[in-house]
């Protein structure tokens, strides 16, 4: 079973990666089984060809709900018809699927803010006072988020260990991962609007996976007092593959329970908690299986908080639930939680030893959830190899 199955058909866009007429053009596919429908060419001649004959999923995510329901039952039969133009997945390259535009990444797993808090301030408090309040978060850069098989370039900057006289200049030597899920915005809101939460299935299209590379040096040393900048914004990958609200909802949880109870604009209307089972390879080896039902703040309550002092979003806007853990160790979604901060390296099967990530090291995010009857829907995969640092000159 691949997990792309008729009640999961997640968007995408690829190309034959040929040298063949037209070869090299993206276009919109669906993922069924091990193939891609090339639902750009089944959609010719109907009134969603303006949608789906694009190299990008804007156009069909700024259509909004009615249309992305009657383009979701139109995909179904095209997938059933054996006349259908289709391509072995394995054959093609995959781009990122939409144009992004706004990213904002928060910080919602009680877990992993807990463990984050017992890491860097062991004598106090582990929540900060605002985090039962509100779901935290910051402004991402859009332009580097690549897609799942883009190379990433070990970032530099500026460090200062706790023992370190001043401030050092090079490559980062505490790079981490952080295993998120993330949403995309289709439907977008004016100016000076807001979202409440009884509208997130109005205006968030789907759902992918996200890994959230962070230097935790870098990082460490800048985010006072503004919080994360050049330790972030280097590259976030994320997975080709869209899964479409609608295919989730067997998926949907009840979140946990808020103490205290949170303001109005953020209390539940539905249950939008969602039971993802992420699994983290680091060179083929599993590190780590952290559960997304787990998550404090769900995505709604996210949509809703990011824009309740007016602003706005629009198509292709993503938003990342920040990195989730669970309460046991093999639930830990960073390598700063799985080592505690380097002081408890990891050992991995073939018998090598890591804190953070060398040279050459592969990290793949995957997921899955509950679909109807007891089937599965997939996620497909997220993965990125670190390469060695740039020379800056500096």
């Amino acid at each position: 079973m691949t997990g792309f199955g008729i009640d999961n058909l997640p968007y995408g866009v690829f190309s034959l990666g040929d040298n063949t007429f037209g070869g090299d053009r993206r276009r919109i596919g669906v993922a069924h089984g091990d193939d891609v429908l090339d639902v750009s060419a089944m959609a010719q001649d109907t009134p969603f060809a303006p949608l789906l004959d694009a190299p990008v999923l804007n156009p069909l995510l700024a259509a909004g709900r009615a249309t992305w329901t009657a383009v979701r039952a139109a995909v179904r039969q095209w997938a059933d018809d054996p006349a259908a133009v289709r391509y072995p997945r394995a054959d093609l390259t995959l781009h990122l699927p939409f144009e992004v535009g706004d990213y904002v990444d928060f910080y919602s797993s009680e877990h992993h803010a807990t463990n984050v808090g017992k890491i860097f301030r062991p004598d106090g408090n582990a929540l900060t006072p605002n985090w039962k309040h509100l779901p935290i978060g910051y402004h991402g850069r859009s332009g580097s988020v690549v897609v799942s098989g883009t190379p990433i370039v070990r970032p530099q900057g500026q460090r200062k260990g706790p023992q370190d006289p001043a401030p050092v200049f090079g490559p980062s030597v505490r790079l981490d991962i952080e295993a998120e899920v993330g949403f995309v915005v289709g439907a977008g809101s004016e100016l000076g609007s807001t979202i409440d939460v009884a509208d997130f299935a109005e205006h968030v299209f789907g759902v992918f996976l996200l890994n959230d590379w962070s230097s935790r040096d870098l990082q460490a040393w800048e985010y006072v007092p503004l919080g994360p900048f050049l330790g972030k914004s280097f590259a976030t990958s994320i997975s080709p593959w869209i899964v479409p609200l609608d295919a989730l909802q067997a998926a949907r949880v009840a979140p946990p329970a808020r103490d205290p109870e949170p303001l109005p604009y953020l209390r539940d209307v539905e249950d939008w908690g969602l039971d993802l089972e992420l699994e983290v390879r680091l060179n083929g080896h599993v590190v780590t299986r952290p559960p997304f039902a787990s998550m404090y703040w769900t995505a709604a309550q996210q949509l809703a908080h990011m824009t309740v002092n007016g602003a706005p979003t629009r198509p292709g806007d993503i938003f990342a639930s920040g990195t989730v853990s669970g309460p046991e160790r093999d639930q830990f979604g960073s390598l700063l939680e799985l080592s505690w901060g380097g002081s408890q390296p990891i050992t991995l099967p073939d018998g090598s030893v890591r804190t953070f990530l060398e040279d050459g090291d592969e990290v793949t995010i995957s997921a899955t959830a509950p679909g109807p009857d007891g089937t599965r829907i997939a996620f497909g995969e997220v993965t990125g190899r670190i390469g060695p640092a740039r020379s800056s000159g500096a």
